[in-house]
């Protein structure tokens, strides 16, 4: 036996007929009344409708995640109580900060 395709314009239809049932605050038989619908087929799509919600419709998806290595973090804590943090630094970063760094340019 062949599956049945989803009629996705289908669902979202009843999907939002429920939200508006729950909205009105009327009684089932009161709403479908007013809409012209027919209750038994009102119940069927709501029991679908909790059936497809309870289970996923395909498995999750996983993703692939590259794990890089930590990068070291150099501080450097100056004589006025500031803190200079820098990570991923190069050599010529480094070279850099710490000419900066000198006497006659405290932090």
């Amino acid at each position: 036996m062949a599956k049945q395709r989803r009629d996705l314009a289908r669902e979202q239809h009843w999907r939002d007929v429920v939200s508006e049932w729950r909205a009105s605050g009327l009684s089932v038989r009161a709403f479908c009344s007013q809409r012209q619908l027919r209750e038994s087929q009102f119940y069927g799509w709501r029991r679908e409708l909790r059936r497809r919600d309870a289970r996923p419709s395909r498995p999750p998806a996983f993703v692939p995640v590259t794990v890089a290595p930590a990068m070291p973090m150099v501080e450097v804590r100056c004589p006025s109580g500031h803190l200079v943090s820098v990570t991923n630094a190069d050599r010529d970063m480094l070279r850099q900060l710490f000419a900066a760094l000198t006497p006659e340019a405290p932090c």
